[in-house]
């Protein structure tokens, strides 16, 4: 009784199997460019950036200036803003839609290692009670990373600045 279920089960599956075409299809080309890879490469550290920092400078990379609907052939640069809850970026873009400089800030995002151990070197009783992590990009100039971290000790505050490397500014 098994065998001839078995065989009556492969014998159905049989021509199921057998009826699926493999269809190959020409795609037409696609031509991908990075306008803005520059800018996400000079943003680039030593230690990764927080996930909504990363998330939100990909998406200014990533605007295409020349589909929204503030373009217009009149202008030589536009101003642009991008906003989540945790910061804000304001980018500068050319007529061709490239970024020419960016004002970042951001806060309270996960701190990068180095700017912990630092601090915790440097005050070992205090705790960080707020953080604001701000970025500025120019196309020519280069990038400059900022940490505004505030410290609390028991009924004291301190306010430090830092790079992103963990020296005190």
């Amino acid at each position: 009784m098994k065998k001839l279920i078995t065989t009556v089960l492969i014998l159905g599956l049989l021509p199921a199997l057998f009826s699926q075409e493999i269809r190959t299809e020409e795609l037409s080309e696609v031509v991908l460019y990075a306008t803005n890879y520059k800018y996400l490469n000079s943003l680039a550290t030593e230690e990764p950036a927080a996930i909504p920092v990363k998330m939100l400078q990909r998406k200014v990379a990533a605007f295409n200036l020349e589909n929204s609907d503030y373009y217009q052939d009149d202008y030589d640069y536009y101003q642009i803003n991008f906003f989540i809850p945790d910061g804000k970026i304001l980018a500068a873009y050319n007529a061709e839609g490239k970024i020419i400089r960016t004002i970042e800030k951001f806060e309270n995002v996960k701190l990068p290692e180095s700017v912990n151990l630092a601090v915790l070197d440097r005050f070992p009783s205090w705790v960080v009670s707020e953080d604001v992590y701000l970025v500025k990009y120019h196309e020519t100039k280069g990038v400059s990373h900022t940490y505004k971290i505030t410290l609390v000790n028991g009924d004291k505050t301190l306010k430090v600045k830092l790079d992103n490397k963990g020296n005190f500014l």
